[in-house]
């Protein structure tokens, strides 16, 4: 039986007048990497703040290792490792400081980890943080969430701040190594790029709300991209039965849909027109088509 480490059911939070969470059931298994992906305001880093024990719900439960976040912090937190999205570190301590003061929380800190992690990112360990780029801050606030090798690794928007390389293979090599131990990963990111490439199974929030959420290769096989070609021209879009988005004009047309081949292909023949080519939806096709937009490039929830 596969050992649950988060356990969210019926999670609702509100903030005035605006339902920031709204009945979200969630969970995350050993071993797994999880993709939170959503628009602005959608709700990722406030799932992420209730299970850190930082927000108490409105109603529904939230089980952290078993334990509730909230009311056993101690125990919950020892076992998480947490990069927030501000990069919450003492600006006032250099490199060095920091990682033995994060030393001093952590019995399972690893000296060595940290040390070749901070070589790799060729950080001077006598520098404040004060003094440090946005990009050498994002890797040392890494390094402080990694080093004690938890068995929880939350990570709010961890691109944001770093560049290319580290993104694409540094960051992705961190996340493999801690799944393939058997360690839980949750990350938030609007990259969708970087979601399909580091995730095992994603959930994708609207508005609160829990709108997708599977393994991603199943997902992927599941949801086709395909191109049309009709007879005729198409002033609007053709209506077509169970297509989740389509787009184009004249006779030229692109579509998402859920269905089987057979039915889909079935539709577009009543309608005189013929799939020129059919493959697999990218993650961001998917988010396009049950969300109805893309997310902006400048969009961090």
């Amino acid at each position: 039986m596969t050992e649950l480490v988060v356990e969210v059911n019926g999670l609702s939070r509100q903030f005035g007048q605006t339902l920031a969470l709204d009945s979200v059931d969630f969970q995350a298994a050993r071993g797994s990497v999880y993709g939170l992906v959503g628009a602005n305001g959608a709700g990722k880093t406030t799932l992420i703040k209730h299970l850190m024990g930082l927000l108490r719900s409105h109603s529904g439960s939230v089980q952290v290792f078993g334990q509730d976040p909230v009311r056993d912090p101690v125990s919950v937190l020892k076992r998480i490792g947490y990069l927030s999205e501000d990069r919450d570190i003492p600006e006032w301590m250099s490199i060095d400081e920091l990682m033995r003061y994060t030393n001093a929380f952590h019995k399972h800190w690893d000296s060595a980890y940290a040390k070749d992690l901070l070589d790799t990112f060729s950080l001077d360990t006598s520098k404040l943080i004060k003094d440090l780029s946005r990009g050498m801050r994002a890797q040392v606030a890494l390094v402080a969430a990694v080093a004690h090798r938890p068995d929880l690794l939350i990570l709010d928007e961890p691109s944001s701040g770093l560049d290319a390389v580290v993104r694409q293979d540094i960051l992705n090599a961190i996340v493999r190594t801690i799944s393939e131990e058997g360690r839980t990963v949750i990350f938030s990111s609007h990259l969708l790029e970087e979601v399909e490439r580091m995730s095992d199974h994603v959930v994708m929030i609207q508005q609160g709300q829990v709108v997708l959420d599977g393994v991603l290769e199943t997902l992927c096989n599941s949801y086709r991209h395909v191109s049309i070609r009709f007879a005729d021209q198409f002033d609007s879009a053709p209506v077509l039965r169970d297509v989740l988005y389509i787009n184009g004009n004249g006779r030229s047309w692109s579509a998402i849909h859920h269905i089987s081949e057979e039915q889909f292909n079935t539709a577009v023949k009543q309608l005189d027109g013929e799939v020129v080519e059919s493959r697999n939806a990218t993650l961001e096709e998917i988010f396009i088509a049950r969300v109805g937009r893309s997310i902006d490039k400048q969009e961090a929830a």
